[in-house]
């Protein structure tokens, strides 16, 4: 039986550079707190929990003191901030620059809606870490929609900026546009104030695609990622489109030996949240059946 792993799947950079920083404050201090989890993956976050780190939540925050703070790819609000300068807390800052440079647009959008009396719309995840810290942005006024029932809370009698949380999937960005225009027109407002910005990571974007093509090629796939990870849920599902023997894993444990009967060529493949030494360990396990 031949099993490889996806070379495209993995962290994004984001995600190595989080990893990457608190690791360096690791082992030097040997002690760091991170607000929530500090990527999607269990695994991961026990790893890194037995070298010192440890999570918090935003309440946990605010009764810490004196201490350094990681702040994880997902970005954060500006409470956040404000509360440490109060605790005189050091922030090791580790926020995604393509989530920086989104919160800046979102907060400049918002600027402009606030002068129009329009509304800032962003597609994405309710609670989703990421989009809490978008928006966080507009004073917590933005209006998030995740599906097509979700765009009647916009009012289309006003002007409309639309943004994506970084993670999404094209097509469902696309068809939340489709959307918003479609009752447009049925509001009758025939010349809306309404632009969309495509603010998808395109390193998300290219995995599905490839996703596609490594599901097609092998007889099985084991799709590993945490239970927490929007994306993996998401890509997990884009593989089972192309490949109906696909199984959603999380650990070893998830195996069964029993899908294995009569296959010639496994795939393993993950989120941008599912750490590749995760993958290879999979990878070793069905290799050795």
């Amino acid at each position: 039986m031949e099993v490889s792993v996806d070379p495209n799947s993995g962290f994004c950079f984001g995600v190595v550079f989080a990893i990457h920083v608190a690791e360096e404050e690791l082992e030097k201090s040997g002690k760091l707190y991170c607000l929530g989890d500090i990527v999607h993956n269990n695994k991961e976050v026990e790893r890194l929990s037995k070298k010192g780190l440890i999570i918090i939540n935003s309440e946990e925050l605010k009764q810490i003191k004196n201490s350094k703070v990681l702040i994880r790819a997902h970005g954060e609000p500006p409470e956040t901030y404000k509360v440490a300068l109060e605790n005189n807390l050091e922030l090791i800052d580790a926020s995604c620059p393509v989530v920086l440079k989104l919160q800046n647009k979102i907060r400049l959008g918002f600027e402009e809606m606030l002068s129009k009396n329009g509304q800032i719309v962003i597609y994405g995840k309710e609670g989703h870490a990421e989009v809490n810290g978008l928006v966080g942005q507009t004073m917590d006024k933005a209006i998030i929609v995740n599906n097509e029932p979700d765009l009647d809370k916009i009012d289309y009698s006003k002007p409309v900026r639309f943004y994506s949380q970084t993670t999404q999937p094209i097509v469902g960005f696309t068809e939340m546009i489709n959307g918003i225009r479609k009752r447009y027109e049925l509001a009758k407002n025939p010349e809306p104030d309404f632009i969309p910005h495509n603010t998808i990571c395109s390193q998300v974007s290219h995995k599905e695609p490839r996703l596609k093509k490594f599901a097609a090629e092998h007889d099985l796939i084991l799709f590993v990622s945490g239970k927490k990870s929007s994306n993996g849920l998401f890509l997990y599902e884009v593989c089972r489109s192309i490949n109906p023997q696909t199984y959603f894993i999380s650990v070893k444990n998830d195996i069964n030996k029993e899908w294995f009967n009569k296959v010639n060529k496994v795939g393993v493949c993950g989120a941008t949240s599912t750490p590749m030494w995760l993958m290879e360990e999979i990878a070793e396990i069905v290799r050795a059946f």
